[in-house]
């Protein structure tokens, strides 16, 4: 972890920040990541994020830098990132491992489309992540799509 410190690949320990509810009742010293919103009561926020019309979508090291930066900017802690380039002229396919969870990509330049997947737990905002992507891809069109994962089963709707 010392090494991707160094490479500014690290953004440090999970933000002090962080909304954090009991797990349980019987366990007030164990706590969650959980987040409590609006009544109901879910793991994170996950959004599927489109761009159309996009660029840069063939360079691996500024796609790293870039979502890296998108993560703390929504707050998250990056643990560690990975990105493979397919060809000279091929796509990218990366993660960003955080300590709220993770941001994916998938780029086919060739379609001028990049497919992004961020899923973030606790205080983190991943809408945040959104603008700081967009500066890079300067896509046309953007679609996002946000759903609350691990919402609790007795809190769903029959």
């Amino acid at each position: 972890m010392n090494a991707l410190a160094q490479l500014g690949m690290v953004s440090g320990h999970p933000r002090d920040n962080q909304t954090i509810a009991p797990a349980s009742s019987h366990d007030e010293e164990h706590k969650d990541y959980f987040i409590e919103r609006d009544g109901e009561r879910y793991a994170g926020h996950h959004l599927l994020i489109d761009f159309w019309g996009a660029r840069n979508l063939d360079d691996p090291e500024r796609i790293d830098a870039t979502l890296c930066e998108a993560a703390v900017t929504a707050g998250a802690t990056i643990l560690h990132s990975h990105f493979h380039h397919f060809s000279p002229n091929g796509g990218v396919s990366g993660v960003i491992v955080l300590a709220e969870s993770h941001i994916s990509i998938h780029t086919w330049p060739e379609r001028d489309f990049a497919a992004v997947d961020v899923f973030m737990c606790g205080a983190c905002d991943p809408n945040l992540t959104i603008p700081v992507m967009q500066r890079l891809f300067q896509a046309e069109k953007v679609i996002s799509q946000e759903e609350r994962r691990g919402r609790e089963p007795s809190r769903l709707a029959a």
